[in-house]
């Protein structure tokens, strides 16, 4: 049964200098509910939640224990008045082991070892005058810090960001970065969701990233897992059985606690840890892993709490939330006065399977109910999701729920992202997988269109390594590790034989996430897909229709079996035309489409065309002649503007 109480799950209201989630309790000095925070009068002040436990001590690295009174709501905490900075500890439970401190800042020897405060006022930010940027106009760009460069370090991508500002994307979308065990992995098996992995740097390094991307103009957005916890080093259940519902389960485990018993205390930890990294690591915004795995039936559902929070943590900056969510729920970025949740943008894999499909031709597993048509693309391109409550064979049942009411860039697009490029064999990059004229004219739509594009690391570049599923765990975890994920391929019957099977790379070899490193040499050996990206991207922002996203400003219609046209209505500014030809040649006769008229005294021109030398066209061709007739050229996409300022409103 759903439960209503005060705000923050049931926890009242704070008061000024109170942190929400503290039960009610005035602590001096506290940022957050639980963790190790350094006192301005100095000590560090510890808190934990505990109930399940009759006694909690720290017990620092050079022995030496302090033992935490028991507050209300199974909290323990204490002042350390000789704790500093650097200090590790764990706490020891009921006078029996010792373990991590759940909210750890850091884990200098991975989710095993034990914890260390760290003190955030340590770093210098230079970012005071930035404040933030919204979803209008954004163009994101993944990444994988571990494979994103050579050396896998916050350090050595910072100094690939002027690259990333020079593209023209406006905001980094860093795979997660929280502690995780073993030597490389996706990081979505975090087990400490406070504190940022060793692997890649120390949490100032993390901090400096972010700080460098501030200077260059760029946001970063972290993506974060709230719908389960990893396996191995999760330790939440020494303290605490509530984190877990005791009925529910998700893919990936037992399902996280969100509103049954005791779910105020999780809701708390989870819902601080959002604000936690928009404030002390001045993080841009979120992207939510898997929501639909996120089950809460409160009234007041953790994911509008969650954005609530975040966006207070933020104070006067603007940050963007954006969710995945499998099931396609629109009710994720309505208002609250609509019933919504709140967030600002939802990944759209509809799009993504229906051009997947028209440029590899395969349609298996869950690409089966995509034809990868041009009426697809155009009401993609139109409407966002393309299942929004119709029947859904692959999953035998309705996919998607309507959606014809949310605006087009709260729709994020991707022709790649880390799961979709992983989900082969070898993790071949798509531009290996189709044909080079019609990836090229499929990426001019994906950059143009009026949803949120999301482009994934080297796909600018058309780098050649690849993307697989790597995770480094021993043992019996690391060999059901293996066989999940080969079972999970199996769905596409051209993955299905052994001898297929055989070639997917071990999730846990370091060869597999040794080759999933980018090599920037290649942005000079591939300078034309490196210059087809930045020079959509530049369109994308310097033309005032395209650049508008207006709402209900594009309309569309099919020209033939493998074409289709995009006319964006720009009012003052003229119309646009993206004509799209993903077939041969094709003379339109008669051309009586209305979306391909001239603007009033003037005509069409061409103002970008995916057939140029530059990109490795073979020649850009205007599809309209002088007389009014049309022959769009093969696998292309052209841009026409209008041909004189009077047409184009200027």
């Amino acid at each position: 049964m759903a439960r209503r109480g005060p705000a923050f799950g049931g926890v009242p209201r704070a008061k000024p200098g109170q942190s929400p989630c503290m039960s009610g309790r005035t602590m001096t000095g506290r940022r957050y509910a639980v963790g190790a925070e350094v006192q301005e009068s100095g000590g560090v002040h510890f808190r934990v939640w505990a109930p399940k436990r009759r006694t909690v001590e720290i017990v620092f690295g050079d022995g030496s224990a302090v033992p935490l009174a028991r507050g209300r709501g199974g909290h323990f905490e204490a002042l350390a008045p000789r704790a500093k900075p650097g200090d590790l500890y764990r706490f020891r439970l009921d006078g029996g082991e010792a373990f991590p401190d759940p909210a750890s800042r850091a884990q200098p020897e991975g989710p095993h070892g034990p914890s260390c405060v760290v003190d955030p006022r340590a770093f210098r930010w230079t970012d005071a005058t930035w404040r933030g940027l919204g979803l209008p106009g954004a163009v994101f760009y993944e990444l994988h810090v571990g494979t994103f460069t050579r050396e896998g370090t916050w350090r050595a991508a910072a100094e690939e960001l002027p690259h990333l500002a020079r593209l023209g994307v406006t905001h980094v979308e860093m795979m997660p970065v929280c502690e995780f065990p073993g030597r490389f992995g996706w990081g979505y098996d975090g087990v400490d969701l406070y504190a940022p992995t060793r692997l890649y740097g120390a949490p100032d390094d993390l901090r400096a990233f972010v700080d460098r991307a501030h200077g260059l103009g760029l946001g970063v957005i972290l993506d974060v897992v709230y719908n389960h916890i990893g396996p191995s080093g999760n330790y939440l259940t020494q303290y605490a059985d509530e984190y877990f519902h005791a009925d529910r389960a998700t893919e990936w485990g037992q399902a996280l606690n969100y509103d049954g018993p005791g779910a105020e205390a999780v809701r708390a930890f989870f819902v601080e840890n959002a604000a936690y990294w928009i404030d002390e690591y001045h993080f841009d915004g979120l992207r939510l892993d898997a929501t639909q795995s996120i089950h809460d039936t409160s009234e007041d559902h953790l994911l509008a709490m969650l954005g609530r929070r975040a966006r207070e943590a933020a104070g006067g900056r603007t940050i963007v939330i954006v969710a995945e969510n499998e099931v396609q729920e629109a009710r994720l970025v309505r208002g609250p006065s609509a019933g919504g949740h709140g967030l600002d943008g939802i990944w759209n894999d509809d799009l993504h399977h229906a051009m997947r499909v028209a440029l590899t031709g395969r349609r298996e597993a869950y690409y089966t109910e995509y034809a990868g048509t041009p009426q697809e693309l155009v009401s993609a391109s139109k409407w966002g999701f393309l299942y929004q409550g119709q029947g859904y064979a692959w999953q035998k049942k309705r996919r998607g729920h309507p959606a014809l009411d949310v605006p087009a860039h709260r729709f994020v697009t991707f022709l790649e992202n880390h799961d979709q490029v992983a989900n082969s064999a070898t993790g071949a990059r798509l531009h290996q997988r189709s044909n080079p004229d019609t990836y090229r004219a499929l990426t001019a739509l994906l950059l143009l269109a009026p949803s949120t594009p999301l482009l994934f690391q080297g796909q600018e570049y058309a780098s050649s390594a690849p993307f697989v599923f790597f995770a480094d765990h021993d043992g019996e975890l690391g060999q059901l590790v293996e066989k999940g994920r080969k079972e999970f391929l199996r769905q596409f019957p051209s993955l299905a034989d052994e001898t297929v099977l055989a070639q997917v790379p071990a999730p846990g070899a370091p060869s597999s996430f040794e080759r999933c490193k980018l090599d920037p040499r290649e942005r000079e050996r591939n300078g034309s897909a490196l210059a087809l990206h930045t020079d959509l991207l530049a369109l994308r922002k310097r033309d005032p229709v395209f650049a508008s996203q207006r709402e209900r400003g594009v309309d569309g219609a099919v020209l033939g079996t493998s074409a289709f046209v995009l006319r964006f209505f720009g009012g003052r500014h003229g119309d646009r035309l993206v004509v799209v030809n993903l077939g041969a040649e094709l003379p339109l006769v008669p051309p009586s489409e209305p979306l391909l008229a001239p603007p009033q005294e003037g005509r069409w021109t061409v103002a970008w065309s995916s057939d140029d030398p530059r990109y490795g066209g073979l020649g850009v061709v205007c599809p309209e002649a002088e007389d009014g007739a049309w022959r769009l050229p093969s696998r292309s996409t052209v841009v026409l503007v209008p041909s004189s300022p009077e047409a184009a409103g200027e």
